[in-house]
């Protein structure tokens, strides 16, 4: 959605996209500027010529209607994990995880056990910059995300491009534990032990502090979409 009306942009992060894709294949031994890569990543998105309707996407006026009528990237109905479609089914709240670097990431799958002291357990990827500064400095801040957080989560979540790095938009308090949004709640934990788990780095910690605020509506994950309660 945010790149319907700038078409530089996205055609800027399709390719570096594909760049990236190509040095893989050729690190596997494959022919890393194969033709097809370019209609896979850019060409879908390209300009049709000036002397036509320039029409970046298939757009279907209906409620809930997708952007293109196909995903380019997605895996094939019939090859789709039956785990990862029931997980998908899971509607799930968007965290932002911070830690002093600064480092973040977008997670769906964090989980607050109350006790004595409070627990916090979350899955993250292991090969994220996250991880590597959480596992330096010990400790990390946790902030629910709002429906306005869209685009940040996009962000973090290395789907959309962050110029200048992932801080140097929006507005930033900075903590012991790493940087929260401006306005929204958030915790601040202690790394006790992580390990693997499934294909994510199962990550546990102590909350030492929570900071509590009028949170508004929450921001959710359901089925490859955000959603909002209303």
């Amino acid at each position: 959605m945010e790149y319907r009306e700038d078409r530089t942009s996205l055609l800027v992060y399709l390719g570096s996209l594909m760049v990236e894709a190509a040095d893989q294949l050729a690190q596997l031994g494959g022919q890393g500027r194969r033709p097809e890569l370019y209609e896979r990543f850019v060409g879908w998105a390209r300009a049709r010529g000036a002397t036509e309707r320039v029409t970046m996407f298939h757009v279907n006026p209906e409620p809930g209607a997708q952007i293109h009528h196909t995903d380019p990237f997605a895996v094939p109905a019939g090859q789709r994990s039956p785990v990862r479609q029931l997980r998908g089914r899971l509607p799930a709240p968007v965290t932002l995880w911070t830690a002093p670097g600064p480092a973040g990431l977008t997670v769906s799958s964090t989980l607050v056990a109350d006790g004595e002291p409070g627990r916090l357990l979350g899955l993250i990827d292991a090969e994220s910059d996250l991880w590597a500064a959480v596992e330096e400095a010990g400790r990390f801040a946790v902030a629910p995300l709002r429906p306005t957080h869209r685009q940040l989560a996009d962000r973090f979540a290395g789907l959309f491009p962050s110029p200048g790095g992932l801080f140097a938009l929006d507005s930033w308090t900075d903590t012991p534990y790493g940087p929260v949004p401006v306005g929204g709640g958030w915790a601040g934990c202690r790394l006790d032990d992580a390990r693997e788990y499934g294909w994510s780095l199962l990550v546990e910690a102590t909350i030492e502090r929570v900071e509590l605020a009028d949170d508004g509506e929450p921001l959710l994950h359901h089925r490859g979409r955000y959603r909002e309660l209303s």
